[in-house]
């Protein structure tokens, strides 16, 4: 079948301390630190590099700062691995690491990786729910979950500069097999992994003239996990990004924060799942980024009562 999931990132980072603090609360578990680099791990076994000195076999980073220097898929088959080396290779290096990864580089100069995919199975436990004539919950309490723990990077988004976007996407879609599930001409193009069920795995941005990190999503049980998560990082003292929402593409519940690492990371749950029979969607124009957001007027005035 082909690529599966996101199997690794690495980030090119200025203050390990802080970027370690972060990803603490965020819900990661740390699996490895030294001085100078720091390894978490999601509950399904992917890994989040943060380092300092980043290896000088890495492609240079594609703008200033802290920033996402590769992202690592992982593949079902070694005969597939084989296959979508050779395709990645046809113009560009390609070079295996002693850890069975095969590094190269996308059109846009973000660091690419293919190796086996080894998912780890991780206890899923959305929270049951009640309404009228669909009742799940019965003599139960909820009990406040006080943080989230993400079960998985669900998608990464890149933004790139809007000239060369065409080649940029088509490395993804003609070498590595993704899907164009929903594409929106002005502003980028949202694709599904072969081997994943999500509406998409990964969204290429377009940008007048720059590139860089956008966001890495990571999907979490269920809704109350959004809110909780978000509010636990905003208590440990780390900015929010973008309110409360659900999204219009991809249906999910989000929640964005600002990361030291570079870009930012979300919090999602109840993104639509997709098959082969979910064709292309062509957008002329940018459809509301959002369902619904979180609005309030808590802190308004309120009007005089004639």
């Amino acid at each position: 079948m082909g690529i599966q999931r996101i199997e690794s990132v690495t980030y090119g980072i200025d203050d390990l301390g802080e970027c370690v603090r972060f990803f603490g609360d965020f819900g990661l578990f740390l699996v490895e630190k030294s001085d100078e680099h720091a390894v978490f791990e999601t509950l399904t076994g992917q890994t989040l590099h943060l380092d300092t000195e980043p290896s000088p076999s890495l492609p240079a980073p594609v703008e200033g700062g802290p920033t996402l220097r590769e992202v690592v898929w992982g593949v079902d088959t070694t005969e597939e691995l084989r296959r979508l080396v050779a395709a990645a290779g046809k113009d560009r290096e390609v070079r295996e690491s002693a850890d069975g990864v095969h590094h190269t580089v996308d059109e846009t100069g973000f660091g690419v990786g293919l190796t086996l995919a080894r998912p780890k199975p991780a206890p899923v436990t959305p929270r049951l729910a009640n309404a009228l004539g669909s009742v799940d919950r019965w003599n139960t309490a909820l009990e406040p979950l006080g943080r989230a723990y993400p079960l998985r990077m669900c998608h990464v988004a890149l933004n790139i500069p809007k000239p060369g976007k065409e080649e940029a996407v088509a490395f993804y879609t003609e070498r590595l097999g993704f899907r164009p599930t929903d594409v929106v001409e002005p502003m980028g193009v949202f694709m599904q992994a072969p081997g994943d069920e999500d509406q998409h795995t990964m969204l290429l941005c377009h940008r007048p003239d720059r590139a860089g990190v956008n966001h890495i999503a990571y999907e979490v049980p269920g809704f109350d996990d959004v809110i909780e998560g978000g509010n636990h990082m905003i208590e440990r003292g780390w900015r929010e990004a973008r309110r409360l929402g659900r999204h219009t593409i991809g249906s999910n519940v989000f929640r964005f924060l600002h990361a030291p690492c570079g870009g930012r990371v979300e919090y999602a749950a109840d993104m639509d799942r997709v098959d082969a029979s979910y064709e292309t969607r062509v957008h002329e124009t940018t459809p509301p980024h959002h369902i619904w957001a979180l609005r309030t007027n808590r802190d308004q005035e309120a009007p005089a009562q004639s």
